[in-house]
Protein backbone atom coordinates (compact mmCIF):
# COMPACT_ATOMS: atom_id res chain seq x y z
CA UNK A 1 0.00 0.00 0.00
CA UNK A 2 1.35 3.44 -0.92
CA UNK A 3 2.05 5.71 2.04
CA UNK A 4 -0.02 8.36 0.26
CA UNK A 5 -3.03 6.07 -0.16
CA UNK A 6 -5.82 6.77 2.30
CA UNK A 7 -6.66 3.70 4.35
CA UNK A 8 -9.79 2.65 6.15
CA UNK A 9 -10.07 2.10 9.90
CA UNK A 10 -10.13 -1.66 9.35
CA UNK A 11 -6.93 -1.52 7.31
CA UNK A 12 -5.13 0.61 9.89
CA UNK A 13 -6.19 -1.70 12.74
CA UNK A 14 -5.06 -4.72 10.73
CA UNK A 15 -1.60 -3.21 10.18
CA UNK A 16 -1.12 -2.53 13.88
CA UNK A 17 -2.36 -5.99 14.75
CA UNK A 18 0.06 -7.67 12.36
CA UNK A 19 3.21 -5.59 12.79
CA UNK A 20 2.92 -4.02 16.24
CA UNK A 21 3.45 -5.56 19.64
CA UNK A 22 0.13 -6.27 21.37
CA UNK A 23 0.86 -4.23 24.49
CA UNK A 24 -2.31 -2.11 24.31
CA UNK A 25 -6.03 -2.80 23.92
CA UNK A 26 -7.42 0.32 22.20
CA UNK A 27 -10.98 1.07 21.29
CA UNK A 28 -11.62 0.30 17.59
CA UNK A 29 -11.29 3.94 16.52
CA UNK A 30 -8.53 5.13 14.15
CA UNK A 31 -7.81 8.83 14.59
CA UNK A 32 -6.15 11.01 12.01
CA UNK A 33 -6.75 14.63 13.09
CA UNK A 34 -7.23 16.67 16.26
CA UNK A 35 -8.11 20.28 17.02
CA UNK A 36 -8.95 21.58 20.49
CA UNK A 37 -11.39 19.20 22.20
CA UNK A 38 -12.15 17.31 18.99
CA UNK A 39 -10.57 14.44 17.05
CA UNK A 40 -11.58 12.88 13.72
CA UNK A 41 -11.19 9.31 12.50
CA UNK A 42 -9.94 8.32 9.05
CA UNK A 43 -13.48 8.18 7.74
CA UNK A 44 -14.06 11.76 8.87
CA UNK A 45 -16.27 11.11 11.92
CA UNK A 46 -15.88 13.74 14.64
CA UNK A 47 -15.54 12.93 18.36
CA UNK A 48 -15.14 14.71 21.66
CA UNK A 49 -11.88 13.52 23.23
CA UNK A 50 -12.60 12.70 26.87
CA UNK A 51 -9.27 11.03 27.59
CA UNK A 52 -6.81 13.72 26.42
CA UNK A 53 -4.08 11.10 25.94
CA UNK A 54 -4.24 10.38 29.68
CA UNK A 55 -4.11 14.13 30.43
CA UNK A 56 -1.21 14.92 28.09
CA UNK A 57 -3.39 17.13 25.88
CA UNK A 58 -4.65 19.51 28.58
CA UNK A 59 -4.14 22.49 26.26
CA UNK A 60 -6.20 20.87 23.48
CA UNK A 61 -5.09 19.07 20.36
CA UNK A 62 -2.59 20.90 18.15
CA UNK A 63 -2.67 24.16 20.07
CA UNK A 64 -1.31 26.72 17.58
CA UNK A 65 1.06 28.39 20.05
CA UNK A 66 2.63 25.08 21.10
CA UNK A 67 2.83 23.70 17.55
CA UNK A 68 4.25 27.01 16.36
CA UNK A 69 7.01 26.94 18.99
CA UNK A 70 7.83 23.35 18.04
CA UNK A 71 7.98 24.08 14.31
CA UNK A 72 10.08 27.21 14.72
CA UNK A 73 12.64 25.45 16.92
CA UNK A 74 12.64 22.29 14.76
CA UNK A 75 13.72 24.39 11.79
CA UNK A 76 16.60 25.93 13.77
CA UNK A 77 18.17 23.31 16.06
CA UNK A 78 16.65 20.02 17.22
CA UNK A 79 19.32 18.19 19.21
CA UNK A 80 22.83 18.76 20.53
CA UNK A 81 22.84 16.16 23.33
CA UNK A 82 24.06 17.39 26.69
CA UNK A 83 27.66 17.15 25.52
CA UNK A 84 27.25 20.83 24.64
CA UNK A 85 25.19 23.78 25.87
CA UNK A 86 22.33 25.09 23.76
CA UNK A 87 20.61 28.46 23.82
CA UNK A 88 17.16 27.11 24.81
CA UNK A 89 17.72 24.82 27.77
CA UNK A 90 18.84 27.39 30.32
CA UNK A 91 15.94 29.68 29.39
CA UNK A 92 13.52 26.79 29.92
CA UNK A 93 15.16 25.72 33.18
CA UNK A 94 14.78 29.22 34.62
CA UNK A 95 11.20 29.46 33.36
CA UNK A 96 10.00 26.13 34.76
CA UNK A 97 11.75 26.50 38.13
CA UNK A 98 10.33 30.00 38.59
CA UNK A 99 6.91 28.74 37.47
CA UNK A 100 6.72 26.02 40.13
CA UNK A 101 8.94 27.55 42.82
CA UNK A 102 12.02 25.32 42.85
CA UNK A 103 15.76 25.88 42.55
CA UNK A 104 16.59 23.30 39.92
CA UNK A 105 15.12 21.00 37.29
CA UNK A 106 16.43 17.78 35.76
CA UNK A 107 14.85 17.46 32.30
CA UNK A 108 13.87 14.10 30.85
CA UNK A 109 11.46 12.85 28.17
CA UNK A 110 8.74 10.56 29.51
CA UNK A 111 6.79 10.26 32.73
CA UNK A 112 8.27 6.89 33.63
CA UNK A 113 11.78 8.27 33.04
CA UNK A 114 11.00 11.14 35.37
CA UNK A 115 9.79 8.75 38.09
CA UNK A 116 12.97 6.68 37.74
CA UNK A 117 14.98 9.91 37.95
CA UNK A 118 13.23 10.96 41.15
CA UNK A 119 13.86 7.55 42.73
CA UNK A 120 17.58 7.81 41.92
CA UNK A 121 17.82 11.34 43.30
CA UNK A 122 15.99 10.27 46.46
CA UNK A 123 18.29 7.32 47.06
CA UNK A 124 21.46 9.33 46.43
CA UNK A 125 20.25 12.06 48.78
CA UNK A 126 19.50 9.41 51.41
CA UNK A 127 23.05 8.05 51.31
CA UNK A 128 24.93 11.32 51.00
CA UNK A 129 22.77 13.70 53.05
CA UNK A 130 20.69 11.65 55.46
CA UNK A 131 23.40 9.10 56.17
CA UNK A 132 21.50 5.92 55.38
CA UNK A 133 23.93 3.03 54.75
CA UNK A 134 24.42 2.42 51.02
CA UNK A 135 21.98 -0.03 49.41
CA UNK A 136 19.69 0.06 52.46
CA UNK A 137 17.41 3.00 51.54
CA UNK A 138 13.69 2.31 51.41
CA UNK A 139 11.01 4.32 49.67
CA UNK A 140 7.37 4.15 50.74
CA UNK A 141 4.77 3.81 47.97
CA UNK A 142 1.00 3.33 47.92
CA UNK A 143 -1.02 0.30 46.94
CA UNK A 144 -2.78 0.55 43.57
CA UNK A 145 -0.27 3.14 42.42
CA UNK A 146 0.55 3.80 38.80
CA UNK A 147 3.93 5.40 38.14
CA UNK A 148 4.80 3.69 34.85
CA UNK A 149 5.87 0.26 33.66
CA UNK A 150 9.66 0.11 33.87
CA UNK A 151 11.18 -2.85 35.70
CA UNK A 152 11.80 -0.87 38.88
CA UNK A 153 8.33 0.69 38.87
CA UNK A 154 6.43 -2.56 38.35
CA UNK A 155 8.44 -3.96 41.26
CA UNK A 156 6.21 -1.94 43.59
CA UNK A 157 2.98 -2.23 41.57
CA UNK A 158 -0.14 -4.16 42.58
CA UNK A 159 -1.06 -4.74 38.94
CA UNK A 160 -0.25 -8.40 38.37
CA UNK A 161 -0.86 -8.00 34.66
CA UNK A 162 2.01 -5.51 34.56
CA UNK A 163 4.21 -7.57 36.92
CA UNK A 164 3.78 -11.25 36.08
CA UNK A 165 6.77 -12.83 34.33
CA UNK A 166 8.81 -9.63 34.37
CA UNK A 167 10.84 -10.42 37.51
CA UNK A 168 13.18 -10.53 39.31
CA UNK A 169 11.99 -7.32 40.89
CA UNK A 170 13.83 -4.34 42.34
CA UNK A 171 14.00 -4.23 46.14
CA UNK A 172 13.83 -1.21 48.42
CA UNK A 173 10.12 -0.34 48.50
CA UNK A 174 7.45 -0.52 51.21
CA UNK A 175 3.79 -0.58 50.14
CA UNK A 176 1.07 0.91 52.31
CA UNK A 177 -2.65 1.60 51.72
CA UNK A 178 -3.46 4.86 49.94
CA UNK A 179 -5.09 7.63 51.97
CA UNK A 180 -4.11 6.00 55.28
CA UNK A 181 -2.10 8.47 57.34
CA UNK A 182 -1.71 6.00 60.23
CA UNK A 183 -0.14 3.44 57.90
CA UNK A 184 2.23 6.10 56.59
CA UNK A 185 3.26 7.15 60.09
CA UNK A 186 3.87 3.53 61.07
CA UNK A 187 6.00 2.92 57.95
CA UNK A 188 8.01 6.13 58.30
CA UNK A 189 8.80 5.54 61.97
CA UNK A 190 9.50 1.82 61.56
CA UNK A 191 13.04 2.33 60.30
CA UNK A 192 15.82 4.91 60.10
CA UNK A 193 16.36 3.88 56.48
CA UNK A 194 13.26 5.53 55.01
CA UNK A 195 14.39 7.87 52.24
CA UNK A 196 11.17 9.04 50.63
CA UNK A 197 7.41 8.78 50.18
CA UNK A 198 6.26 8.56 46.54
CA UNK A 199 2.59 9.40 46.04
CA UNK A 200 0.05 10.43 43.42
CA UNK A 201 -2.05 13.32 44.81
CA UNK A 202 -4.97 11.60 43.07
CA UNK A 203 -4.66 8.00 41.91
CA UNK A 204 -5.69 8.33 38.28
CA UNK A 205 -5.13 4.91 36.76
CA UNK A 206 -6.57 3.24 39.85
CA UNK A 207 -9.90 4.91 39.11
CA UNK A 208 -9.52 8.59 40.06
CA UNK A 209 -9.32 8.05 43.80
CA UNK A 210 -9.22 11.40 45.61
CA UNK A 211 -7.70 11.17 49.12
CA UNK A 212 -9.36 12.57 52.21
CA UNK A 213 -8.96 16.29 52.75
CA UNK A 214 -5.83 16.93 54.77
CA UNK A 215 -4.11 13.68 53.79
CA UNK A 216 -1.40 15.34 51.71
CA UNK A 217 -0.78 18.03 54.34
CA UNK A 218 -0.39 15.44 57.09
CA UNK A 219 1.80 13.26 54.87
CA UNK A 220 4.13 16.16 54.10
CA UNK A 221 4.34 17.04 57.81
CA UNK A 222 5.24 13.44 58.67
CA UNK A 223 7.95 13.48 56.01
CA UNK A 224 9.40 16.75 57.31
CA UNK A 225 9.37 15.56 60.91
CA UNK A 226 11.31 12.40 59.98
CA UNK A 227 13.69 13.84 57.34
CA UNK A 228 11.98 11.90 54.54
CA UNK A 229 11.52 13.32 51.04
CA UNK A 230 7.93 13.90 49.92
CA UNK A 231 7.83 12.94 46.22
CA UNK A 232 4.73 14.00 44.28
CA UNK A 233 4.03 12.24 40.98
CA UNK A 234 2.00 14.88 39.13
CA UNK A 235 2.53 13.43 35.66
CA UNK A 236 -1.22 12.99 35.24
CA UNK A 237 -2.64 15.38 37.86
CA UNK A 238 -0.36 18.35 37.17
CA UNK A 239 -0.54 21.33 34.80
CA UNK A 240 -4.05 22.53 35.79
CA UNK A 241 -5.88 19.21 35.34
CA UNK A 242 -7.45 19.17 38.82
CA UNK A 243 -8.36 22.86 38.99
CA UNK A 244 -5.03 24.00 40.47
CA UNK A 245 -1.68 24.22 38.72
CA UNK A 246 -0.67 21.16 40.77
CA UNK A 247 -2.99 18.84 42.64
CA UNK A 248 -0.88 19.29 45.81
CA UNK A 249 -1.77 22.99 45.67
CA UNK A 250 -5.27 22.10 46.87
CA UNK A 251 -3.58 21.64 50.26
CA UNK A 252 -0.75 24.16 49.79
CA UNK A 253 1.86 21.41 49.85
CA UNK A 254 5.27 21.94 48.27
CA UNK A 255 6.92 18.58 47.43
CA UNK A 256 10.62 17.92 47.97
CA UNK A 257 10.66 16.27 44.55
CA UNK A 258 8.06 17.12 41.91
CA UNK A 259 7.58 14.83 38.91
CA UNK A 260 5.99 16.28 35.76
CA UNK A 261 5.31 14.99 32.25
CA UNK A 262 2.40 14.60 29.82
CA UNK A 263 0.81 18.09 29.65
CA UNK A 264 4.21 19.72 30.22
CA UNK A 265 4.37 19.61 26.42
CA UNK A 266 0.66 19.86 25.66
CA UNK A 267 0.92 16.48 23.97
CA UNK A 268 3.09 17.85 21.17
CA UNK A 269 6.42 16.27 22.14
CA UNK A 270 7.83 13.99 24.87
CA UNK A 271 8.85 16.26 27.79
CA UNK A 272 9.16 15.40 31.47
CA UNK A 273 10.95 16.88 34.43
CA UNK A 274 11.92 16.45 38.06
CA UNK A 275 12.12 19.61 40.15
CA UNK A 276 13.74 20.07 43.57
CA UNK A 277 15.59 22.55 45.75
CA UNK A 278 19.39 22.74 45.67
CA UNK A 279 19.79 20.74 48.90
CA UNK A 280 18.28 17.72 47.16
CA UNK A 281 19.14 18.17 43.47
CA UNK A 282 22.81 18.99 44.01
CA UNK A 283 23.58 15.36 44.90
CA UNK A 284 23.53 14.63 41.14
CA UNK A 285 26.96 15.09 39.52
CA UNK A 286 28.16 14.82 35.90
CA UNK A 287 27.88 11.31 34.48
CA UNK A 288 25.47 10.04 37.14
CA UNK A 289 22.21 10.51 35.23
CA UNK A 290 21.05 11.79 31.88
CA UNK A 291 19.49 11.23 28.49
CA UNK A 292 20.58 12.06 24.95
CA UNK A 293 17.24 13.72 24.28
CA UNK A 294 16.58 15.11 27.77
CA UNK A 295 16.54 18.90 27.67
CA UNK A 296 16.78 19.14 23.89
CA UNK A 297 16.01 22.54 22.30
CA UNK A 298 12.66 21.48 20.83
CA UNK A 299 11.48 20.13 24.19
CA UNK A 300 12.56 23.34 25.92
CA UNK A 301 10.69 25.56 23.46
CA UNK A 302 7.58 23.38 23.54
CA UNK A 303 7.42 23.21 27.34
CA UNK A 304 7.67 26.98 27.75
CA UNK A 305 4.86 27.47 25.23
CA UNK A 306 2.74 24.78 26.87
CA UNK A 307 3.01 26.40 30.31
CA UNK A 308 2.36 29.85 28.86
CA UNK A 309 -0.88 28.58 27.32
CA UNK A 310 -2.04 27.20 30.68
CA UNK A 311 -1.39 30.50 32.39
CA UNK A 312 -2.67 32.80 29.63
CA UNK A 313 -5.89 30.87 29.10
CA UNK A 314 -6.46 30.28 32.84
CA UNK A 315 -7.00 26.58 32.27
CA UNK A 316 -6.82 25.81 35.98
CA UNK A 317 -9.83 28.07 36.62
CA UNK A 318 -11.73 26.52 33.72
CA UNK A 319 -10.99 23.02 34.98
CA UNK A 320 -12.17 23.91 38.47
CA UNK A 321 -15.47 25.44 37.38
CA UNK A 322 -16.37 22.93 34.67
CA UNK A 323 -15.27 19.97 36.75
CA UNK A 324 -17.73 20.94 39.46
CA UNK A 325 -20.44 21.40 36.83
CA UNK A 326 -19.68 17.96 35.38
CA UNK A 327 -19.99 16.22 38.75
CA UNK A 328 -23.13 18.16 39.67
CA UNK A 329 -24.86 17.19 36.43
CA UNK A 330 -23.80 13.54 36.65
CA UNK A 331 -24.93 13.34 40.27
CA UNK A 332 -28.44 14.44 39.26
CA UNK A 333 -28.60 11.45 36.94
CA UNK A 334 -26.91 9.03 39.34
CA UNK A 335 -29.56 9.75 41.99
CA UNK A 336 -32.01 7.63 40.01
CA UNK A 337 -29.58 5.37 38.13
CA UNK A 338 -29.12 1.64 38.53
CA UNK A 339 -26.08 1.41 36.25
CA UNK A 340 -23.84 4.07 37.87
CA UNK A 341 -23.13 4.19 41.59
CA UNK A 342 -21.04 7.36 41.85
CA UNK A 343 -18.92 10.02 40.16
CA UNK A 344 -15.71 11.28 41.75
CA UNK A 345 -12.80 13.52 40.91
CA UNK A 346 -11.29 16.99 41.06
CA UNK A 347 -11.31 19.58 38.33
CA UNK A 348 -11.60 17.87 34.96
CA UNK A 349 -10.17 14.55 36.14
CA UNK A 350 -13.24 12.47 36.93
CA UNK A 351 -14.54 8.92 36.83
CA UNK A 352 -17.81 7.07 37.16
CA UNK A 353 -18.16 3.67 38.80
CA UNK A 354 -20.35 1.20 36.91
CA UNK A 355 -22.59 -1.13 38.92
CA UNK A 356 -20.87 -4.30 37.79
CA UNK A 357 -17.81 -6.33 38.76
CA UNK A 358 -14.32 -5.59 37.47
CA UNK A 359 -14.33 -8.67 35.24
CA UNK A 360 -17.45 -7.60 33.37
CA UNK A 361 -17.43 -5.96 29.95
CA UNK A 362 -20.15 -3.43 30.79
CA UNK A 363 -17.82 -0.43 31.09
CA UNK A 364 -16.06 -1.40 27.85
CA UNK A 365 -19.39 -1.75 26.05
CA UNK A 366 -20.49 1.64 27.37
CA UNK A 367 -17.29 3.19 25.97
CA UNK A 368 -17.90 1.54 22.59
CA UNK A 369 -21.42 3.00 22.58
CA UNK A 370 -20.08 6.42 23.64
CA UNK A 371 -17.73 6.32 20.65
CA UNK A 372 -20.64 5.55 18.36
CA UNK A 373 -22.34 8.68 19.73
CA UNK A 374 -19.23 10.82 19.26
CA UNK A 375 -17.39 10.77 22.60
CA UNK A 376 -14.15 8.89 23.35
CA UNK A 377 -13.36 7.52 26.82
CA UNK A 378 -11.73 4.35 28.17
CA UNK A 379 -12.41 2.05 31.13
CA UNK A 380 -9.86 1.51 33.86
CA UNK A 381 -9.94 -1.39 36.31
CA UNK A 382 -12.84 -3.03 34.53
CA UNK A 383 -15.84 -1.19 35.91
CA UNK A 384 -14.59 2.42 36.08
CA UNK A 385 -14.74 4.93 33.22
CA UNK A 386 -12.41 7.93 33.36
CA UNK A 387 -13.47 11.27 31.88
CA UNK A 388 -10.71 13.82 31.26
CA UNK A 389 -11.38 16.24 28.39
CA UNK A 390 -8.90 18.91 27.25
CA UNK A 391 -9.05 21.85 29.63
CA UNK A 392 -9.93 24.23 26.79
CA UNK A 393 -13.44 22.76 26.70
CA UNK A 394 -16.28 25.30 26.99
CA UNK A 395 -19.35 25.10 29.20
CA UNK A 396 -21.55 24.55 26.13
CA UNK A 397 -19.35 21.68 24.94
CA UNK A 398 -19.19 20.14 28.41
CA UNK A 399 -22.97 20.13 28.77
CA UNK A 400 -23.27 18.62 25.29
CA UNK A 401 -20.94 15.84 26.43
CA UNK A 402 -22.87 15.32 29.66
CA UNK A 403 -25.94 14.78 27.49
CA UNK A 404 -24.11 12.18 25.38
CA UNK A 405 -22.88 10.37 28.48
CA UNK A 406 -26.29 10.30 30.19
CA UNK A 407 -28.11 9.22 27.03
CA UNK A 408 -25.60 6.40 26.59
CA UNK A 409 -25.89 5.25 30.19
CA UNK A 410 -29.67 5.14 29.83
CA UNK A 411 -29.20 2.48 27.16
CA UNK A 412 -27.62 0.25 29.81
CA UNK A 413 -30.06 0.81 32.67
CA UNK A 414 -31.54 -2.44 33.98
Amino acid sequence: MSVLQKMSSAEAISLEDKFGAHNYHPLPVVLSKGVGVFVWDVEGKKYYDFLSAYSAVNQGHCHPKIVGAMMEQAQTLTLTSRAFYNDKLGVYEKYVTDFFGFDKVLPMNTGAEAVETALKICRKWAYEKKGIPENEAQIIVCENNFHGRTTTIISFSNDENARKNFGPYTAGFIKIPYDDIDALEKAITSSKNIAGFLVEPIQGEAGVFVPSEGYLTKAKALCEANNVLFIADEVQTGIARTGKMLAVHHENVQPDLLILGKALSGGAYPVSAVLAMDAVMNVIKPGQHGSTFGGNPVAAAVAIAALEVVKEEKLDENASALGQLFRDELNKYIATSSIVSLVRGKGLLNAIVINDNEESETAWNICVKLAEKGLLAKPTHGNIIRFAPPLVITEYQLLDCVGIIINTLRDFEK
